[in-house]
């Protein structure tokens, strides 16, 4: 695969932008029929956005948070699913890039520049809570290791090249491994069929005997010794996916009402759009996505001050601004998605015209970690200055 290589945030956000005018067309269709977006997942490869936070001393953009999570909120307003599968892709970069050897980053910088994709495998079911991770490594006589476990919620890992698994160790530490998607061992089950996010394959990971080379193994729980941001980055695409459905309802709901609906006989007004009942509503509804977009744009911003200095300090700020701006996203994508059926009418409820793809993916997506807990942390930070715990969901 050959992949065009981004020169800086610019370039990145002109891309997004196209990409996602392009995406917005089909995203409906995809969604109804399940038909897997693989043929755009190769687009999204080809045009390099997936390698915008390679480090500029390997030949990457660098580019910021706040460049990120706005080529999120773009990709997520025209399609979530589609915006959901590279969430991983750049979590497990930045693990590379914190963790990474000198050799490992120049070994996976150089695929992820030549268009690789990484997908992922660390949920899984039937366990006590999300952080209790039974898959394991073992080490072989020769310095390599073995890899056994069944993993769920694999987003991406059906299109992936490589699949970096969350494991543990003989210390009982977490690492991330990872494996080439077609490796002996590796099964990749498309099993997904969540209401939302139907296009994500977020299916099961079998790892049965998966022979891992030590090279290819990162000491993931290092990330989580001392100040780091790896939380809030990925939160922050998580925020910035619901800001986008958020923004992608609204505009749906716009459009349906000025061409399709008709205005309450009581109101006295020729055409919906001017119902000035409705015209408060959306009005309530533009509010929310605003605040939505401005957190976001906020969260982005405290965590490019803490990646130039990172101490305890910036490290918590990073996490309590994006913990602000996932909990508002979220509410607003349900709220919003919802609403689009009541500001636009009966007719809007026509399976035929797939409207309630948007509610799906926010309700779906939202529940990737509970908004009240980052209420939690809010809440112990203001009344006792208490900073935030260090895991990957903060």
């Amino acid at each position: 695969m050959t992949s065009h290589v981004i020169a800086d945030d610019a370039e990145a956000l002109a891309v997004a932008a196209e990409l996602a005018d392009a995406f917005r067309a089909g995203a409906a269709r995809r969604d109804a029929e399940r038909a897997l977006p693989r043929a755009e997942l190769d687009r999204l490869s080809s045009s390099g956005l997936l390698a915008v936070t390679v480090p500029a001393e390997h030949g990457g953009a660098d580019v910021g948070a706040a460049t990120l999570a706005e080529v999120f909120r773009l990709l997520g307003a025209a399609d979530p699913s589609l915006a959901q599968i590279p969430q991983s892709h750049f979590v497990y970069v930045n693990v590379i890039r914190r963790q990474g050897t000198t050799e490992q980053q120049k070994f996976f910088f150089a695929e992820v520049l030549a268009g690789r994709r990484f997908g992922n495998a660390q949920s899984e079911a039937g366990t006590q809570h999300v952080q209790d991770i039974r898959t394991r490594l073992t080490p072989r006589p020769d310095g390599s290791y073995r890899l056994d476990g069944v993993k769920h919620y694999s987003t991406g890992a059906l299109f992936a090249d490589w699949i970096p698994v969350l494991a543990r160790a003989a210390d009982d530490e977490l690492h991330v491994a990872y494996v080439p998607r077609d490796a002996p061992g590796v099964t990749v089950v498309d099993d997904w069929d969540g209401m939302g996010q139907r296009t994500t394959a977020s299916g099961t990971v079998r790892l049965e005997g998966v022979e891992v080379p030590a090279d290819r193994v990162l000491p993931h729980h290092l990330t989580f010794r001392g100040p780091q941001l790896h939380g809030a980055v990925a939160q922050l695409l998580h925020a910035a996916i619901d800001a986008g459905i958020a923004s992608g309802a609204l505009t749906e709901a716009a459009a349906f009402v000025r061409t399709r609906s008709r205005p309450w006989f009581e109101s006295g007004a020729d055409t919906a759009v001017e119902d000035p009942l409705l015209v408060q509503r959306f009005g309530e509804l533009a509010l929310r996505v605003r605040a939505s977009e401005a957190l976001l744009k906020e969260a982005a911003r405290a965590v490019d001050t803490a990646r130039a200095g990172l101490t305890d300090d910036s490290a918590a700020e990073a996490s309590l601004a994006v913990a602000a701006a996932k909990v508002q996203a979220a509410e607003t994508a349900v709220e919003v998605a919802s609403a689009l059926f009541e500001v636009s009418g009966t007719r809007s409820a026509l399976d035929s015209l797939n409207l309630h793809r948007y509610w799906r993916d926010a309700r779906t997506h939202t529940l990737h970690d509970p908004p009240r807990w980052k209420l939690q942390h809010l809440g112990r930070h203001v009344l006792t200055g208490a900073r935030p715990p260090r895991h990957g969901l903060l």
